[in-house]
């Protein structure tokens, strides 16, 4: 099925080597990353993670998303979804490969990466996440790609594929909550202790993950002969709206617990994020944008009048998408290292270098992304 990826419209060869162009550019920072060290990006002491472990922290929800559609179609046989599951591993296969890179371009020298495997530690939560990570991979690289091939031929699929499929639902939910453990397993950095981290974590992936699958569908339909179909976007449109609420609840639960308890520690983050600390406060408009979306989405998305209407409905679920971003993609991550555990302030911003390297990480997730719906509606279009 890989020729049908090599056949297409102008626009479709433009959308390649506009992603290829982008690969490109991230890739010749990249060499000078791998030349100078990480000290051409904005990270130092203080502040040790930050676009690139935003990005992978954020992208990882976008994959467990995957779920969403996958459980309630095997499991509760909502037929609905029947032309959109695969749309939806698809994109987790995308997700997870700039998960996989950004771990790698953040480790600085390439060959780092191995130690993980060559002196495997069970206590380390990298380890696991790692693990976790390259086996949902392989669960919908298998799993799609086998469904996919059935479909052109006109046949049911495998019978082994049916066990993934189950395993691979507990699999989406462990990939996001070991990386919240990751942060909620560090006692020192007080905005990320917190219980209910990985249910933040999973509630914005449910919400961020399905609406951006939402667009994608709606491109589909607008650009090929495939249509998947008005019901399923409606559905999904549906999830998301509840997804968004509780995880709105979740941040509204963390304000109340850092500023009811009084205990300053765990309200000077939350204070630097949307109100500044100390005179600095470089992230406060990109937090309250970000609220100020999430409002917007839950306005459109929760009042059925709007949300039935697809034009509102793309509003909200890119209302959502870049919510979620701006709240997990960049502010959380960066947001738990300021103050240090001393107290002190060191503001972080990405540098050019760091934002053109996450630009061809996303640009190889996008042309991953672009060829399998690729293949997917070749054969869609066939059938």
């Amino acid at each position: 099925m890989f020729e049908k990826a090599l056949s297409g419209s102008r626009r479709y060869w433009t959308l390649v080597f506009i992603l290829l162009a982008l690969v490109g550019a991230g890739f010749f920072f990249y060499l000078r990353q791998l030349s100078d060290g990480l000290s051409i990006t904005g990270m130092g002491r203080d502040v040790s993670w930050g676009f690139y472990i935003s990005q992978f922290t954020f992208l990882v929800g976008v994959a467990a998303s995957a779920v969403m559609v996958v459980l309630p179609y095997y499991l509760h046989d909502f037929r609905a979804f029947g032309k959109i599951t695969i749309l939806g591993e698809f994109l987790a296969i995308s997700a997870v490969s700039m998960c996989v890179l950004f771990i790698f371009v953040d480790m600085g020298q390439p060959f780092r990466i191995f130690n993980v495997f060559l002196h495997p530690s069970p206590n380390s939560m990298m380890f696991w996440d790692t693990v976790v990570l390259i086996g949902y991979l392989l669960l919908n690289l298998f799993i799609g790609w086998a469904t996919l091939g059935a479909e052109r031929k006109g046949v049911a699929p495998p019978a082994w594929s049916r066990p993934l499929i189950y395993i691979s639902i507990p699999w989406a939910v462990s990939i996001h909550t070991v990386t919240a453990f990751l942060y909620a397993g560090i006692p020192g950095r007080h905005l990320w202790l917190t219980a209910i981290m990985a249910a933040r974590f999973l509630a914005s992936a449910f919400a961020s993950g399905p609406a951006l699958l939402i667009l994608l569908c709606m491109i589909v339909r607008r650009y090929t002969r495939f249509d998947p179909g008005r019901e399923p976007i409606q559905a999904l449109g549906k999830i998301v709206a509840y997804a968004m609420t509780i995880n709105v609840f979740f941040i509204a639960l963390e304000f109340f617990t850092a500023y009811y308890s009084g205990i300053p520690s765990h309200s000077h983050s939350l204070e630097y994020l949307f109100f500044g600390l100390e005179g600095h406060g470089s992230l406060a408009p990109f937090m309250w944008t970000s609220m100020g979306l999430a409002a917007l989405a839950l306005t459109l998305l929760i009042n059925p009048s709007t949300r039935h209407n697809e034009r509102w409905l793309a509003t909200g679920a890119a209302a959502v998408f870049f919510s979620t971003w701006l709240d997990k993609g960049l502010g959380l991550v960066v947001g738990g290292f300021i103050p240090s555990p001393f107290e002190s302030i060191t503001e972080y911003s990405p540098t050019v270098p760091e934002l053109m390297i996450s630009l061809g990480v996303w640009a190889i997730g996008f042309l991953i992304l672009t060829l399998l719906y690729k293949i997917t509606v070749a054969v869609r279009e066939e059938a």
